[in-house]
């Protein structure tokens, strides 16, 4: 019940947010430009509660469907309106206002996310270095010679400072065949300048980059050896006599570095037996585990029955914050937009071409999902989850598609080329199309929520 009241609440302020900031784009732009703005809306359909004030007596409402909003302006296509009202209507105005109009609540998710993460960046992100284990053997990281203990600083001539810098590298280099990665070598070539690793990442499938792609080509934290957290009451690991603190140093012979590294070997594994080896008050012991099978995403998996944590120690010994002066923050939320605004298109782009799976669509019910989790997780990390979301309204709204701003756009434009509006019959042709193409894309996005659920 609790998980479910954070998912509301998550899912609300998110779309409040981000709705609110939106249409107050078109809202102050259209003010700007001289448009009288009859009502202020936050949610479809029937009007809840509202209320009227600013000098042109507009109204503020909430209305009852939350999945969206909208900014009604005086408008001689959609209704009669006074002769003193009519120099102020928004088919008077001329093609560059009614541009600077529709573009503005893009621009104003967008500016929002460049805030967002300004604002994060001077507070202080913390991360963890970007210092690899030895990657599996016959894996892409191991090919290109990375060694336990390389520390990543570039890849492809961009600085990477944490984890995530390196995980948000390789998902941009998505659809290339090579990464070029610099990385401060570990032992006795410490000291050295970086060396360039020439990481392959043509072999990766979608189900890859859907999933843990940096796992998959073979590049893994390097936390140390995990301690084991908590045991499942009756599961295998407790059976088998493992205890809480215990040390997991090795599996089967082959080294443990994260707790992602059990999970893993266990995984691939029900019901074979396991050898763990562990360091229990200055002992090493050797205790088998036969991890039960279980159905996990459709598929069986083995389960041993153990929560890992991290060794506190090395969490320290990795961890980092970044921060930044005001400048410097908002430079970095203008860049890390931008990057995210291209990713997104690429993105969409590769969906339409087949080379991404339509599963990366998401709808409402994933939103609220993803949204409950950061609220949980802390302020820095909604904030950093708003700021996304922000930029995907923000992009999606550009779309050359009818019924949205960028399909206001599309006849804008065209009407710059052709010296004249695009007529009424183009015009409604290309909202049924909208429709169309929108109710496609929200079965699709519900459909994806559903089969994540079920």
């Amino acid at each position: 019940m609790i998980e479910l009241a954070y998912k509301v609440l998550g899912f609300l302020l998110t779309l409040g947010v981000l709705v609110v900031i939106h249409e107050l784009g078109h809202y102050i732009v259209a003010r700007w430009c001289g448009v009288k703005v009859l009502r202020f809306s936050v949610g479809f359909g029937r009007v809840i509660a509202s209320r009227r004030f600013g000098p042109d007596q507009t109204e503020w409402a909430l209305s009852a469907i939350p999945l969206g909003g909208y900014v009604k302006m005086a408008d001689e296509r959609e209704g009669d309106i006074s002769p003193a009202d009519a120099a102020r209507a928004f088919n008077r105005q001329n093609v560059w206002k009614r541009i600077a109009i529709a573009a503005a609540g893009p621009a104003a998710n967008l500016l929002l996310a460049i805030v967002l993460f300004a604002g994060t960046f001077m507070s202080g992100v913390p991360g963890q270095r970007a210092l690899l284990a030895e990657p599996g053997p016959g894996s892409a990281a191991a090919a290109a010679g990375i060694r336990s203990g390389d520390l990543v600083v570039e890849i492809d001539g961009e600085a990477v400072r944490s984890w995530q810098d390196l995980r948000w590298r390789i998902t941009k280099a998505q659809g290339r065949d090579v990464v070029n990665m610099a990385v401060l070598p570990a032992g006795p070539r410490a000291g050295d300048p970086p060396q360039t690793r020439v990481l392959s990442i043509a072999a990766l499938q979608t189900s890859d980059w859907e999933g843990n792609a940096l796992g998959a080509l073979g590049l893994r934290a390097d936390f140390g050896p995990p301690l084991i957290g908590e045991l499942v009451a009756g599961k295998p690991a407790e059976r088998a006599g493992l205890r809480p603190e215990d040390r997991i140093v090795g599996v089967n012979g082959e080294a443990i570095r994260s707790p992602s590294d059990v999970a893993t070997i266990t995984n691939a594994n029900a019901g074979v037996p396991l050898v763990f080896r562990v360091e229990r008050k200055g002992r090493v012991e050797e205790i088998t585990v036969v991890p039960e099978a279980a159905a996990q995403a459709g598929k069986i998996v083995g389960m041993a029955g153990l929560r890992l944590k991290i060794d506190p120690a090395a969490a320290d010994r990795l961890a980092i914050t970044m921060r930044y002066g005001p400048v410097e923050a908002l430079a970095e939320g203008a860049r890390k937009t931008w990057e995210l605004s291209v990713f997104t298109l690429k993105m969409l782009g590769r969906i339409v071409t087949g080379q991404a799976s339509l599963k990366n669509i998401s709808g409402p019910l994933t939103m609220a999902d993803f949204a409950g989790q950061s609220v949980q997780a802390g302020t820095l990390v909604f904030v950093g989850y708003l700021a996304l979301i922000s930029i995907s309204l923000g992009v999606l709204n550009l779309l050359p598609v009818p019924l949205l701003d960028g399909g206001h756009l599309l006849y804008y434009f065209a009407e710059v080329l052709k010296g004249s509006p695009v007529s009424d019959r183009a015009f409604e042709v290309g909202q049924r199309i909208g429709m169309a193409m929108l109710a496609v894309l929200m079965g699709l996005a519900l459909f994806n929520d559903v089969s994540r659920l079920f």
